[in-house]
């Protein structure tokens, strides 16, 4: 089944009763918030196309996370527990003294940085599915781990584009 084109070059396809995908994404594996988490990319229980790029750097893995402007990903709530999300990563990376890029970017293309070593990968994937599903509380604690460990992370609005090197 196809639908209509929704801003970027279509056609779309339904995929197992999840929000459309375009043509390219349709054969993308489904990630399973309990399956084995490793770099490549994957349909997300959400709709979205999630990202694991093998670090570049060695001393950080590049998640990204693409909703295609799907309504229900964009909510204050769900923006805000990605927000957490990224500073949690982002606290890791202060407590090291390694400075990179904005740890997290909104918007229909959202990007994390996470430290290798510091937050398992797999429960750093594991919280941003839960946050598609409206689950916040593994986003929550893995920041107050962060917290417990380096101290008070800076809160949401501050310094949110920081693009120290």
């Amino acid at each position: 089944m196809t639908t209509e084109h929704r801003g970027i070059a279509g056609p779309y396809t339904a995929y197992d009763g999840l929000p459309v995908l375009h043509a390219v994404d349709k054969d993308l594996p489904l990630i399973h918030p309990y399956a084995p988490v490793t770099p490549g990319r994957y349909v997300t229980p959400g709709g979205g196309r999630l990202t694991i790029r093998p670090p570049e750097v060695p001393a950080h893995i590049r998640i990204t996370l693409d909703h295609m402007g799907c309504p229900a990903q964009f909510t204050d709530e769900k923006n805000a527990a990605f927000k957490r999300l990224a500073l949690a990563a982002e606290g890791h990376c202060v407590q090291a003294g390694c400075r990179h890029r904005a740890a997290y970017a909104d918007g229909v293309l959202r990007i994390f940085e996470v430290r290798t070593g510091s937050i398992a990968l797999a429960a750093f994937v594991r919280a941003a599915l839960a946050v598609e599903l409206g689950d916040f509380s593994p986003t929550d604690r893995l920041l107050q781990e962060t917290e417990a460990l380096a101290g008070p992370v800076r809160q949401e609005g501050e310094g949110d584009q920081d693009n120290g090197g």
